[in-house]
């Protein structure tokens, strides 16, 4: 069984063939920004990254007939549970105009489902963003007009879950994990029997990271929002992608923050440590939530090559059950094996409901 993944970023698509498991090639294709700014929505650069993407294949002197099905990224949907999702005309169209805003991800069906169609195979995404998995319990913030959504690294946290209940001889449907994904944004969610019960959404809760501020005094929030000392777009892009450890260091690497710390920088560890301080905090929450039944912790992302930072979190959490490290995002791997899955008939393929 061959199959074509699609992950579509920002400014690049990476593509990638597996035939079942084995990935037998990657590639990363760049896309300019002068050819990406001649496009007024993102989902409209579908056609143009398609284009990319069939003359990638040709060089590598594959068909698309070849392929048994082809699997994208899904993006920022309606909330659903986990699985993989066939993508129809459907889906295709809430992709396009996808309820949660648009972002390069959404892109993931739309490409599957167009290659497909010229060779009459079916395509699939796997645990999109908005997978949303929470108990009602779980929903409520403490003000009914500001609910918390289920937005989260679904796709690699559910790919590990899995990886890690195999190693222990266990379906995921036979343990309870807590996982960490750990990147520009944090995500740390209850995984009990085979469903995310609870997760941080990594935009606006909890932790903060290498760019986002994360939970914060909400009555200071207010009146900063009333000081007139940021516009609206301003301060969502100062909490957003200026906060967190940019914000205090002036840097997103975390190699770097690590470095200046190994220098005698004082603040660069002061901050490092409150990052995996909260982090560890939120472990410890989504235990709760498991009511202490927790088979392992997991840390994953690519934060988690980082020894200081593994280290941080896991002597503050290791009393609660063993800590796996799995490092690194297998998005491309995930998508794959979420499509293997169905072809296989060890899934159904779920469908996207109106």
């Amino acid at each position: 069984m061959l199959i074509l993944a699609i992950n579509p970023g920002s400014t690049s698509t990476k593509i990638a063939s597996f035939q079942a498991e084995q990935c037998l090639w990657k590639v990363v294709i760049n896309h300019p920004d002068h050819d990406l700014r001649a496009f007024d929505k993102i989902s409209d650069q579908y056609r143009y990254r398609m284009d990319a993407i069939l003359t990638t294949l040709q060089e590598k002197g594959c068909r698309l007939d070849e392929f048994s099905a082809i699997v994208g990224r899904g993006g920022l949907l309606k909330p659903l549970s986990g699985g993989t999702y066939l993508v129809d005309e459907y889906l295709v169209n809430e992709s396009h105009n996808a309820p949660g805003g648009e972002h390069a991800s959404n892109l993931g069906a739309i490409i599957a489902y167009h290659l497909a169609r010229r060779v009459m195979i079916p395509a699939y995404i796997v645990d999109p963003v908005s997978v949303d998995e929470m108990e009602p319990v779980a929903r409520l913030s403490g003000h009914p007009e500001l609910p918390r959504i289920s937005l989260s690294h679904a796709l690699n946290m559910k790919a590990v879950a899995r990886k890690v209940a195999k190693d222990l001889g266990k379906t995921y449907q036979e343990v309870n994990l807590v996982v960490a994904h750990l990147g520009g944004g944090i995500s740390v969610a209850s995984h009990r029997r085979g469903k995310m019960i609870d997760v941080n959404n990594a935009n606006n809760e909890r932790p903060f990271s290498p760019e986002r501020s994360g939970t914060l005094p909400s009555a200071q929030l207010v009146k900063l929002c009333y000081s007139g000392k940021y516009t609206e777009k301003e301060l969502l892009t100062s909490i957003l992608k200026e906060g967190g450890l940019y914000a205090y260091l002036g840097t997103r690497d975390t190699r770097e923050a690590e470095r200046r710390m190994n220098n005698s920088d004082p603040q660069a560890r002061l901050v490092l440590e409150a990052m995996c301080y909260q982090v560890a905090k939120e472990i410890g929450a989504m235990s709760a939530v498991l009511m202490g039944e927790v088979d392992r912790i997991v840390l994953t992302g690519g934060l988690a090559y980082s020894e200081f930072i593994t280290g941080e979190i896991t002597r503050r959490v290791a009393f609660i059950a063993p800590v796996v490290v799995v490092p690194g995002e297998e998005e491309m791997e995930s998508l794959a094996l979420g499509a293997l899955r169905v072809l296989r008939g060890e899934e159904k393929a779920l469908t996207y409901n109106k």
